[in-house]
């Protein structure tokens, strides 16, 4: 070991002596940390593409997509009915809620509670097994953390017996027994998941996203890799007015305000006031709302008339955004002036084409992308929606501090859409800045740092509103690594009857993706081993037309199953979670989620079914982690801390 000290290192050294004051206390947390390293390597959990699904998604956590029920029937499947373990497994699921309804059936009496919180304390065993007592001890609730340390540690042996039937009894007695069972279940569900990787697309059409947002919030350990549909939230909640317009159009389109009203307290009256005022005698046949399994929030042609109202404001603003930017490469986007209003046509990549519909009383010819004084009106008031909802903000502000374009984490990569490739299999340029020609992971860790500036710098520079408007390009432009395809052609879905405008071509990435050189190659570009695996989402699988979630020679994984019903045709399934043990790889493919009243009244819990990946070759230890690296830097800091107590370089803190 070095006997020097430099300056900077006695500094720093003298801030590590304000946690351990003397040798002994440096010595024991050597001891502590060295013994860590030698625990087993905690679960992951990988889940992508949630859009907006939030009684599957909540289910799937709730249930740690089925590892609670395996480890119910490792422990009691010879001994209690499937009934009683279903049972057992909802109580954990939803404590509340199935406590309330056994209750009203009248199930609940003093002996189901002493065997009821004896079972959940030894499913709670068997899930802490591989973690260290504080770890453990962290999870609890502060309120009932001591009690429910003594009961977990307690080993039933005679000399124990009664102590145990005495701490039990006391629970009965003074009333505390309902929330012993809410705090072990909700401690089951933290521990049998150490780390939760959510690939991207939180929202999106589905019901609650804000739901799904409220619940990772407030999780113990996640990271988010941002999705497409994400990043226009994002770019929205800075205030990117093409952003506001795009995630209104989502919504209205699929009949889904919930998120938007409900969940963030943006009103959308100032939309309706603009439809009824320049649509009310338009059919809006194109713009009717998608039926989104829910039933639909208002009339459905006023939906239509605010969904129309809401598209020509995202084709003006996209094209006044694409305007300022000739580096995107994105001139044929800008298609309003295109029209031949006289004619009924709209040129296209050099074809004519007939419009389905040319009622466009907010277009002026001669300036087809400004907007209308109303229209301006409207947007500058959904702004403001948008700056004051104090929930978005939050959430988006979480995305950001937990979230990023990708993530190396344990030897794997994990990304939601692709890295951006060239026909012949070379890296893309990405047009993050004018200036500069970025490419692979280079280009992934400017536009990263310039999604921050979108939401961070000052309002109203210009480093502010590049920002802003590069948020959008990462959610609809053509080299971004989050949208993966050549063009949105929502103008042409809409107004155009040839379905060969509608065609939107993905990026070369998707062709090399069964490629497991190109895999490798993506790997080394981002500083990781061959050892290591993709994790990607985005493009759904089909599994119905033989696609494999597993790529590149088992190098990538695709873990877009179909969480979102409306995926769920195309895959047969209803998503997929990765999971990560000390021992093995697996993938999850889950069965189609009923509903929260179903599966808290009925106990129907989501059929998963279980495929192995890989196995490893040993059992993987902390020691073997991103963990694990931190806590030898932080055991090689405490060694030379001890080093300078000992030499006399620093003094030991005595009090």
């Amino acid at each position: 070991m070095r006997e020097s000290f430099s300056p900077q290192e006695i500094r720093y050294l003298k801030l590590l002596r304000k946690q351990y004051r003397t040798i002994q206390e440096a010595s024991a947390e050597v001891a502590h940390l060295r013994a860590v390293l030698r625990l087993p390597k905690g679960t992951e959990h990988f889940l992508s593409d949630l859009h907006g699904e939030h009684a599957a998604f909540l289910h799937i956590l709730h249930n740690a997509s089925g590892v609670i029920k395996r480890k119910i029937n490792d422990l009691y499947g010879d001994i209690l009915s499937s009934h009683e373990r279903d049972m057992l497994s909802t109580l954990i699921y939803y404590p509340d809620e199935k406590l309330a309804l056994l209750k009203k059936q009248g199930v609940v009496n003093a002996e189901w509670y002493r065997l009821t919180i004896y079972r959940l304390l030894e499913v709670c065993r068997m899930c802490s097994v591989k973690y260290t007592r504080k770890r453990v001890r962290d999870a609890m609730p502060r309120e009932m953390g001591a009690l429910m340390e003594e009961m977990l540690l307690s080993d039933n042996t005679p000399d124990k017996e009664g102590y145990y039937r005495e701490v039990m009894q006391s629970i009965l007695e003074t009333g505390q027994s309902d929330a012993m069972i809410i705090a072990l279940s909700g401690v089951i569900q933290v521990l049998a998941i150490d780390r939760l990787h959510i690939i991207g697309d939180i929202f999106d059409r589905g019901p609650r996203a804000d739901l799904i947002m409220d619940a990772l919030e407030n999780y113990h350990q996640v990271d988010v890799q941002w999705g497409n549909h994400d990043i226009a939230w994002m770019g929205a909640a800075a205030l990117s007015e093409a952003c506001i317009a795009q995630v209104i159009v989502t919504s209205v389109k699929y009949g889904n305000l919930e998120t938007l009203e409900v969940g963030y307290g943006i009103s959308l009256r100032p939309l309706a006031t603009l439809a009824a005022a320049c649509y009310a005698d338009d059919p809006c046949e194109a713009f009717l709302p998608r039926d989104n399994g829910e039933e639909l929030h208002e009339d459905e042609m006023e939906l239509a008339r605010m969904h129309k109202a809401a598209a020509i404001l995202q084709f003006k603003l996209e094209g006044q955004l694409l305007s300022r930017h000739p580096e995107y490469n994105m001139e044929s986007r800008r298609i309003l002036h295109r029209i031949d209003f006289e004619n009924k046509t709209v040129e296209l990549n050099g074809k004519t084409y007939p419009l389905r519909s040319c009622s466009f009383p907010t277009i002026d010819p001669a300036d087809p992308y400004a907007l209308t004084p109303l229209e301006r009106e409207v947007m500058e008031r959904m702004v403001l929606e948008f700056a004051h909802s104090e929930k978005l903000q939050r959430h988006v502000q979480f995305l950001y501090s937990a979230g990023g374009m990708y993530l190396r984490c344990n030897g794997n990569l994990l990304y939601h859409g692709c890295i951006p490739m060239e026909k012949n299999g070379d890296f893309a340029i990405v047009p993050v800045h004018v200036d500069e020609q970025l490419r692979g992971r280079e280009a992934t860790d400017a536009a990263d740092v310039k999604a921050r500036q979108g939401y961070f710098s000052t309002l109203g520079t210009q480093e502010r509103e590049d920002g802003q408007d590069f948020l959008w390009y990462l959610g609809s432009g053509p080299n971004s690594p989050l949208f993966g395809k050549d063009k949105m052609a929502t103008f042409e879905r809409y107004f155009v009857a040839d379905k060969a405008t509608h065609i939107e071509n993905k990026n070369p990435y998707y062709d090399f993706q069964n490629d497991e050189q190109t895999a490798l190659r993506i790997l080394g570009e981002f500083g990781l081993s061959d050892s290591g695996f993709i994790i990607n989402g985005h493009v759904p699988v089909k599994l119905g037309q033989g696609e494999s979630p597993i790529r590149a020679g088992g190098r990538l994984l695709v873990i877009d199953g179909g969480l979102s019903r409306a995926y769920q045709p195309v895959t047969g399934i209803a998503g997929y979670t990765l999971i990560f043990t000390s021992h093995e790889l697996n993938l999850v493919a889950h069965q189609p989620f009923e509903s929260t009243a179903a599966a808290i009244s009925a106990e129907q819990d989501i059929h998963s079914v279980q495929s192995l990946v890989k196995q490893m070759p040993r059992r993987l230890l902390i020691d073997d982690t991103d963990e694990g690296k931190e806590l030898r830097c932080r055991i090689d800091d405490l060694m030379r801390l001890i080093t300078a107590y000992r030499k006399g370089v620093i003094k030991e803190a005595r009090s």
